[in-house]
C-alpha cells in the first residue's frame, strides 16, 4: 500500500512557511506500513490541483491533502476533489456545532463564509478537529482513499494522530510495519561516508540504508519492515552493528538528537561544569550550549576574548606566548582552555581561536583553526582543523567541531572508567 501527500498552498511555494505536514505525516505512515512515494505541492488554483490529483491517482493508492479546508475563497480543496470524484458537498451538523460554539465562546461574530468549513465530502468519515475549526475527513471510493486534513499543524497532527491513523488502519488492513532508526554522524561527510560502506547499501534491500546530509553533519536512515516490530528492531541492529565496523568513530547519537544536546546530556550525567574563551566564534559556542535547556547545571559563564589584549589581560595568556607563537596558536589556545576552566573554577574550559576569514592572520591561511580542551586532572589537548568556506561557515563549523571533540573526549574517558 503506496501513499502520496499533496499539500495545498501557494504560501509554500513562495517559501513563506515549511512543509512540515508532509515530514510528519510520512514518519506516521511508516509506522502503519504505509510507503510514501511522493510528496507534492501546489498551489491554490483548482487547474492545478485537479491536475495534481490524477497525476497522484495513477500511482497512489492512498492520497493525503493537507490545507485549503478554511472559509476563504482560495481554500478550494474539497471543492476540488468533490468535483473530481463526482460526489456532493453535504452539510456536517456536528462540525457546524462545533465553529458555532467557537464563536460563541471567543465573542465573536460568525460570517457566513465559516460555514463553509462545515461542509463534508458526501460518504466520508468525518475527523473531528480538537484544535480548530474545520474537520478532517476520509473516503474511499473509485480504488482509492482521499484523507483530507487542514493545514495548520497544530490542527493536523492531533487529528491524524487521534482519528486519522485509526482511520488508515480500519481502511488498509496493512500488517506490516515500518520500523526506522536514524544515526547521527559528524567529522566525515556524505560522500566519505558513503564510499566507506557503499557494499551495504548496494546490498541492503530490507533494511534499507540511505544517507542524508544535514546542517553540518550527516544522517543514515536505516528503515526495516516485518509484522513483528521486535524482529524490525533485531534486523535494524544487525545493520547498525555493519555499519559501527566501519564508521562507529563518527556517530554521536540517534533520531534529532544534536551534538550540543548530546554534550549537555554527558556534562549533567557526570555532574561536572564548562566554560569557554572564544576568539574567532566571538561567543556562539556560549550561545549554543545555553540554548540548551538546564544548561544553567553545566555552564558558569564564558569569555569573549577577541583581541589580544583580553586574551593577556583578563584570559591571563602570557605575553611571551603571544608574541613568540601567536593568537592562532596550539599554545595559546592550550593556555586559554586552562586558564578560563581556573577563572571559572569549572571542570572543563574550551577555547576558539584562528582565522575566520576573509583575510590571513599572523601568516595563518584562513580556516586555520586551533581548538583547546582543559579537563580538571587531566592533560590538556588541543585540536588543529583546517576549514574552507565563508567566515560565518568557518566560525559556525569551529564550533561544531569543538562540541564533537570534546564530546568524543568525554565519551573515551567514560568507556575507559
Amino acid at each position: 500500500m503506496n501513499a502520496e501527500i499533496i499539500a495545498v498552498g501557494s504560501e509554500l511555494l513562495l517559501g513563506q512557511i515549511v512543509n512540515t505536514n508532509a515530514r510528519f505525516l510520512s514518519q506516521q505512515l511508516a509506522g502503519l506500513g504505509i510507503d510514501v512515494y511522493y510528496h507534492t505541492v501546489v498551489g491554490d488554483n483548482p487547474d492545478r490541483l485537479k491536475s495534481a490529483i490524477k497525476i497522484a491517482e495513477s500511482r497512489s493508492k492512498i492520497i493525503i491533502f493537507t490545507g485549503g479546508l478554511g472559509p476563504t475563497k482560495d481554500d478550494l480543496t474539497k471543492e476540488t476533489i468533490a468535483r473530481h470524484i463526482g460526489t456532493e458537498l453535504v452539510m456536517n451538523n456536528e462540525a457546524l456545532e462545533t465553529i458555532e460554539q467557537y464563536f460563541k465562546r471567543t465573542n465573536r461574530v460568525m460570517t457566513e463564509n465559516n460555514r463553509k468549513q462545515a461542509l463534508i465530502l458526501e460518504g466520508s468519515q468525518v475527523l473531528p478537529n480538537d484544535h480548530g475549526m474545520a474537520p478532517g475527513m476520509v473516503l474511499k471510493t473509485g480504488g482509492h482513499i482521499y484523507m483530507l486534513l487542514p493545514g495548520p499543524p497544530k490542527e493536523m497532527e492531533p487529528m491524524f494522530l487521534n482519528y486519522g491513523s485509526k482511520e488508515l488502519a480500519l481502511l488498509t488492513g496493512v500488517k506490516e510495519q515500518i520500523v526506522s532508526r536514524v544515526l547521527r554522524f559528524f567529522g566525515i561527510g556524505e560522500a566519505a561516508l558513503e564510499t566507506e560502506i557503499m557494499d551495504i547499501i548496494d546490498e541492503q534491500k530490507n533494511p534499507t540504508v540511505a544517507p542524508l546530509a544535514g546542517e553540518g553533519d550527516v544522517t543514515l536512515r536505516l528503515t526495516a519492515k516485518h509484522r513483528d516490530v521486535m524482529k524490525a528492531q533485531a534486523m535494524l541492529d544487525e545493520v547498525e552493528a555493519k555499519i559501527r565496523q566501519r564508521v562507529g568513530q563518527f556517530i554521536y547519537g540517534y533520531e534529532n538528537t544534536t551534538l550540543f544536546v548530546e554534550l549537555a546530556n554527558v556534562l549533567k550525567e557526570r555532574k561536572w561544569t564548562i566554560t569557554s574563551a572564544e576568539s574567532l566564534t566571538g561567543g556562539l559556542f556560549q550561545q549554543e550550549i545555553t540554548s540548551i535547556s538546564g544548561a544553567s547545571s553545566i555552564f558558569k559563564g564564558g569569555i569573549v576574548c577577541y583581541s589580544n589584549e583580553i586574551k593577556r589581560d583578563i584570559v591571563q595568556v602570557k605575553q611571551e606566548t603571544l608574541e613568540t607563537y601567536g593568537s592562532v596558536s596550539e599554545e595559546c589556545a592550550r593556555e586559554l582552555a586552562e586558564n578560563v576552566m581556573k577563572i571559572f573554577g569549572t571542570d572543563i574550559g574550551i577555547s576558539f581561536t584562528g582565522v575566520a576569514g576573509p583575510d590571513e592572520l599572523e601568516g595563518k591561511p584562513v580556516g586555520t583553526i586551533f581548538i583547546g580542551i582543559a579537563l580538571k586532572g587531566r592533560p590538556s589537548i588541543v585540536e588543529k582543523i583546517k576549514l574552507s568556506g565563508s567566515r560565518g561557515a568557518n566560525r559556525n563549523r569551529a564550533v561544531r567541531y569543538g562540541c564533537y571533540f570534546l564530546l568524543k573526549y568525554l565519551r573515551e574517558l567514560q568507556d575507559a572508567i
